[in-house]
């Protein structure tokens, strides 16, 4: 079975600069990845994430999890009639699961870092 390592909000800002700015000054979150695109804050064992709001339209969580495709195998025989996306691995190391939670507008991202 798989472990759950953090359950983090994505949320979409107009200014992604200004809006890290605002957890890291005022609140003391550390920097774990910052790219142009893309900004992963960390407290303690709490993870904000942070992309483009112009990218997306809907709810958005990631869950980080210690094995993917462990957890891929004990559900993708559950998932029929769920919009989903298989593991891949993305362009900034992780390997991921996208599946859409039924009856909302959000999207759950599991993912794991790759070695």
């Amino acid at each position: 079975m798989y472990k759950a390592l953090y359950l983090s909000p994505m949320i979409p800002s107009y200014n992604m600069k200004d809006t890290a700015a605002f957890f890291i000054d005022l609140l003391g979150f550390g920097k774990i990845m910052y790219h142009d695109s893309y900004i992963v804050l960390q407290k303690d064992n709490l993870t904000i994430h942070i992309l483009n709001a112009g990218d997306i339209g809907e709810m958005e969580f990631y869950l980080e999890v210690d094995d993917v495709d462990s957890l891929w195998a004990t559900m993708k025989n559950k998932l029929a009639g769920y919009k989903v996306r298989e593991p891949f691995d993305r362009e900034y190391g992780m390997r991921e699961v996208h599946i859409i939670v039924p009856h909302t507008k959000t999207l759950l991202f599991i993912g794991q870092a790759i070695s």
